[in-house]
């Protein structure tokens, strides 16, 4: 749906304009349906048919309802949009995050214990975002909602210190190595369980101790969830055949870039058994990956142009090419939004940060295009 005005309008009025029996026009109803199977990609990632279109278009509707009220002043003071922009972004409430928190909700049910759900995805592709609404949306359904990042994981700071003197190289936190992933493997098998005995401690990480390096903060005692949200800008990638770093594209240029990588493609494979945890992975993927250096720069002029201090666009570029050096977007993200044996749902970024095709990679042609 590419001109989002009609639709937005459309729903909005459905708001405001309901008859007091809560029926529908049935050439609204109709509207509706034939603008869910326009996108077929999009249609076949929900599982949708033009059987099932007419329930879930009154299902979703109902969904929308409850959602609307809350969904305006979240986006405001918890996302901190503009009224115009949260306004703007109720078609993507109708056509994707609704479908996807509904389709969350028939894979937990169908499960019969907590799901958990990976989201993968670089700088700027929104995986908090998607998080919190997602939250928001489930929440209302009645679901218990845990949101844990990658970056909750962490080392301690004085275990980076040791690694740092031990490898000068991770002088970043982030890449695979500097995370405790038993502390993950943990957490993540007693999220599972459908009836814990006791409370689970979940991990938090306050990036601002120590001068910007961080630190472990107090966990969150929960009793338990429903639904797990496990994010992370490498949540679900796997290691590479070595050799696609002798010809890997910029910025790994130098033999010592290209160890850098192998090593960092090595350590990725202590993650695997966190993946395993994973029922679901979705892939946020920016129509080009140097986006996120894009982004990043943009995110740190709003940061200096509201009074704060912000990095050099010298210093973001150092801080990019550091991470796309360790784990390259276009060896690790790209391949998975056609490989249907790991990813299940592939969301792509356009450059102003909105949702673009949204497809299965199940469902791609059986050439990858």
């Amino acid at each position: 749906m590419d001109n989002s005005a009609p639709l937005i309008e459309l729903l909005t009025g459905l708001i405001t304009t309901q008859a007091q029996d809560g029926s529908l026009d049935g050439s609204i109803l109709q509207e509706l349906e034939q603008a869910t199977l326009a996108d077929q990609a999009r249609a076949q990632a929900f599982g949708i048919t033009r059987e099932t279109a007419g329930q879930v278009v009154r299902d979703r509707l109902q969904l929308f309802r409850a959602v609307y009220h809350q969904f305006i002043p979240f986006c405001q003071h918890r996302l901190g949009w503009a009224v115009h922009d949260s306004q703007a972004r109720l078609d993507t409430l109708w056509s994707l995050w609704l479908p996807l928190a509904m389709q969350l909700v028939a894979d937990r049910q169908t499960l019969g214990r907590p799901l958990v759900q990976g989201i993968l995805g670089g700088q700027g592709t929104g995986k908090t975002t998607l998080a919190a609404i997602l939250t928001l949306i489930l929440n209302q359904l009645g679901y218990r909602v845990c949101e844990l990042s990658i970056d909750d994981l962490y080392k301690t700071y004085a275990d980076r210190q040791v690694l740092q003197a031990q490898d000068a190289r991770l002088k970043w936190r982030g890449p695979p190595g500097t995370h405790d992933v038993d502390l993950g493997l943990s957490v993540l098998q007693q999220l599972r369980q459908a009836d814990p005995q006791t409370p689970i401690a979940i991990p938090r990480f306050d990036k601002s101790l120590h001068n910007g390096a961080g630190d472990r903060a107090e966990p969150m005692m929960i009793s338990g969830a429903d639904i797990v949200l496990f994010e992370g800008w490498f949540v679900g990638t796997r290691p590479v055949d070595p050799q696609v770093f002798d010809t890997a594209p910029e910025p790994i240029s130098t033999e010592s870039d290209r160890q850098f990588a192998r090593d960092i493609n090595q350590a990725l494979q202590a993650y695997l058994p966190l993946w395993e945890q994973l029922d679901r992975l979705m892939v946020l993927s920016p129509t080009d990956y140097r986006l996120s250096q894009q982004w990043r720069r943009e995110a740190e002029q709003r940061m200096k142009a509201s009074g704060r201090s912000g990095m050099s666009d010298a210093d973001i570029d150092a801080f990019v090419l550091y991470f796309w050096r360790s784990l390259h977007p276009e060896l690790f993200i790209t391949p998975m939004c056609h490989q249907c044996d790991y990813v299940d749902l592939v969301i792509e970024i356009q450059p102003n940060h909105a949702p673009g095709r949204v497809y299965c990679p199940q469902h791609l042609p059986s050439d990858g295009g």
